[in-house]
């Protein structure tokens, strides 16, 4: 226990916001709310941090009091034991969120629970010394960490309460079933005298009505919580559709009422927002408050958070419409930030620090990688520099896509199967290459959004704009850019050597003479992961030269450091170069920021994405902590990124820096800490070191010369002169051919 203690002070300490004084609050300007009392909404955390620790140990609900808003509400759902003692856990059934099933490997037993029949082991069929002296808890969600099963114990009332959380909440989710078995949810209320107790909820208005005298004299809030429309209220039978429809009458027993989310803002069968009902607005003016319930950031929800749990939030406080008064939610520091942090942040908000917010693919995460749409995205949503990888059509036509293989970014795939082929030099298995198509080619096809997380795990981005969009040219990406006035544009160059010696294709020149032709006035990043690319490009020190490192790296060495500076001004790394990962869970920082800002290189990291399933437990399944981490945490001079509005709304947000006195701040997790609360045999193996960068690693031949294949392009056309190297002896050559034709045929005549 003392072992467990002091590794959760430091998991506290180092990885979360500590609460500060509602006094600092005065540092930001006041906010308006929407909300009944014209006061923020609060914050309700259901089982304490129960997205990242079983629900209501004391470590779930530690880490939510330290983690969250200075005014968390801490919810605990009230089960009874066969002896009248009361604990926490959401579900009537023990077995799915504790041990019990191991202890008693034959106590399954069947209750009819308002109308159905459950089988499980229940908590009145056992004392309260034999849950709290044998069971512990187990998390009952598969997606969340499975290392602190079993090893935290299931936590009583009392205890919660003793704790002295800034406020508590009490739901009774099963009194008509409890008192069918002769054990009394209001009895043990009166026995805690309703001390320390600010809220109760119930889904029963019996209940409700029955203890209303009691908590008015106690001055507790009574909740009327609402469950599926369709399912009947056990003390009226009406469906609670029927009831929604005389807010007033609930009125007379509650203060206040709780609804699922999808009550507010409806979602339909193709997961997209249908326009918000009336219901926040209808309680309020029946003098109701109104909390939403179901707020997690480890599921997919909507498309139009583009899997951002923060902008689920901000849909329900910060609509310009209503506002509710409260979210119940597993992820207590998600929902503080958007209140604390992003709520009523207006889209001119100047950035803090210098950190670029850099487009991988323009807002690949909204729309498909590298077209008007994305970059346009990209640019309403705030990146500073938008990037586009270039890639070469077989005639010379030098175009923004994210590889020179089509299949995962078009709909080449479904018409041009039978021009896969095999270009080892370039990727393992078979392609349908763009320098194989003509420009008229590509332009036939249907740009495809990519999904990373589709194909194993059933996440797809945007389905509804799949296939939206127009690619872009490099010339016309840079018009854009140059329209748009966006800090600065990233100019990715892959495969030059394979394309010149084996293509006939000059995409460095092709990049160089777009920017000279472009007369761009802004910042210009040219990447690449080849280093004589990046030499190509010496002659222009206006322009900033990006090493990409597409492998795992620890360090970098001094010997590798100077060997970087002479191609290079910065690199692009992997997430995983400057934080490790062992299943999920983040066991280490690297030196490598650290080596390279000492060798004067700048650092981006790429690539950063939203979905949960690419984050780390650390980062609480929230993209924003992750940003936090590296931008924050490691010090990077930019972030990579397919969502660059979670990016700019960090960036634009006082909760940012870390300087400033507020009463919440987002703070970046420690590598470590959290794996480090669980027993030392839970813990995921440690996985090797990441090898440090060597500097030959660093060094590439030099680029080849364009091979003059000007007969095998011919039947797409040779390549525009402007685009291809060697266009002087190119035409000399052409010249020379034209005239001996010439003589020959007049030879011939003359003979004739």
């Amino acid at each position: 226990m003392l072992r467990f203690l002091i590794l959760f002070s430091l998991l506290i300490h180092s990885c979360v916001a500590p609460p500060k004084t509602k006094a600092a609050a005065g540092t930001l300007p006041a906010k308006k709310w929407l909300t009944l009392s014209g006061k923020e909404p609060a914050v309700v955390a259901r089982g304490g941090f129960s997205g990242l620790f079983p629900e209501s140990s004391a470590t779930a609900n530690d880490l939510a009091i330290s983690s969250s808003s200075p005014d968390l509400t801490m919810l605990c759902n009230l089960q009874l034991t066969k002896d009248g003692a009361g604990f926490c856990l959401s579900d009537i059934r023990l077995d799915n969120s504790t041990t019990i099933s191991t202890f008693f490997p034959k106590g399954q037993k069947a209750y009819k629970v308002y109308g159905q029949n459950l089988k499980g082991w229940f908590a009145l069929d056992y004392s309260a010394d034999t849950i709290f002296s044998n069971v512990s808890l187990v998390q009952n969600i598969f997606s969340r960490p499975s290392i602190f099963d079993g090893q935290m114990a299931i936590a009583a009332v009392e205890d919660v309460l003793d704790t002295k959380p800034p406020k508590f909440w009490l739901s009774v989710q099963y009194d008509a079933f409890y008192m069918e078995h002769k054990l009394s949810p209001a009895e043990y209320i009166r026995s805690l005298r309703f001390n320390g107790i600010n809220v109760i909820s119930s889904p029963e208005i019996g209940f409700l009505k029955s203890i209303g005298k009691d908590a008015r004299r106690a001055k507790t809030k009574l909740i009327f919580e609402f469950k599926d429309p369709e399912a009947n209220e056990p003390t009226t039978n009406k469906k609670y559709s029927e009831i929604l429809l005389n807010l007033a009458a609930i009125k007379v027993f509650a203060t206040g009422i709780i609804v699922p989310k999808d009550y507010i803002w409806p979602i339909d069968s193709a997961k997209y927002l249908k326009p918000p009902t009336t219901v926040v607005t209808d309680a309020h003016k029946a003098g109701l408050e109104i909390y939403a319930s179901g707020f997690v950031n480890d599921m997919l929800t909507s498309y139009n958070y583009s899997y951002d749990p923060s902008a689920e939030y901000l849909q329900f406080v910060d609509n310009g419409q209503f506002s509710v008064d409260g979210f119940i939610s597993d992820f207590p520091p998600t929902a503080s930030q958007a209140i604390s942090c992003f709520a009523h942040q207006k889209r001119d908000t100047p950035k803090i620090g210098k950190t670029l917010v850099i487009t991988h693919n323009g807002a690949s995460g909204d729309y498909p990688g590298c077209t008007d749409l994305a970059y346009q995205k990209a640019v309403d949503d705030g990146a500073d520099v938008i990037d586009c990888s270039v890639q070469m059509t077989k005639d010379g036509m030098a175009f923004c896509l994210d590889s020179a293989d089509l299949i995962p970014t078009t709909t080449a795939a479904t018409t041009l199967m039978t021009r896969a082929t095999s270009v080892p030099e370039i990727q393992s298995k078979n392609g349908i290459f763009s320098f194989d198509l003509t420009w008229a080619e590509i332009q036939s096809l249907k740009p495809q959004i990519q999904s990373p997380f589709l194909a194993a795990d059933g996440f797809p981005r945007n389905p509804k704009n799949k296939n939206a969009g127009k690619f872009m040219t490099l010339a016309d990406f840079l018009k854009f850019s140059k329209a748009k006035a966006v800090t600065g544009v990233l100019i990715n160059i892959q495969n030059a050597a394979y394309l010149a010696s084996k293509k006939g294709l000059g995409i460095v020149d092709a990049v160089k003479s777009a920017l000279t032709s472009s007369k761009l006035d802004m910042k210009v990043l040219i990447q690449s992961d080849d280093s004589s690319v990046l030499d190509s490009f010496k002659a222009a020190p206006q322009y900033t030269r990006v090493l990409s490192i597409d492998k795992e790296i620890g360090d970098a060495p001094k010997p590798t450091i100077e060997e970087i500076k002479k191609h290079a001004d910065a690199v692009n790394v992997l997430r995983s170069s400057l934080v490790t990962i062992s299943q999920s869970f983040a066991t280490g920082k690297t030196k490598v920021v650290e080596a390279m800002h000492k060798g004067n290189i700048s650092v981006y990291v790429s690539v950063l994405r939203n979905e949960y399933l690419s984050i780390t437990f650390d980062y609480f399944s929230d993209p924003t902590v992750e940003l936090a981490t590296f931008i924050a945490g490691n010090g990077v001079d930019g972030v990579i990124t397919e969502f660059p509005a979670t990016a700019t709304r960090y960036l634009r947000s006082p909760c940012s820096d870390l300087y400033r006195e507020l009463p919440f701040a987002i703070l970046p997790a420690k590598a470590g800490t959290l794996v480090s609360v669980a027993s030392k045999e839970a813990q995921p193996p440690a996985s090797a070191p990441n090898p440090p960068l060597d500097a030959k690693d660093v060094i590439d031949p030099p680029l080849p010369p364009v091979a003059n294949l000007a007969t095998n392009n011919a039947s797409g056309g040779a390549p525009p002169a402007s685009l291809r190297s060697g266009t002087i002896a190119t035409t000399a050559n052409l010249s020379l051919s034209l005239i001996a034709m010439l003589a020959l045929g007049l030879l011939l005549c003359a003979g004739a």
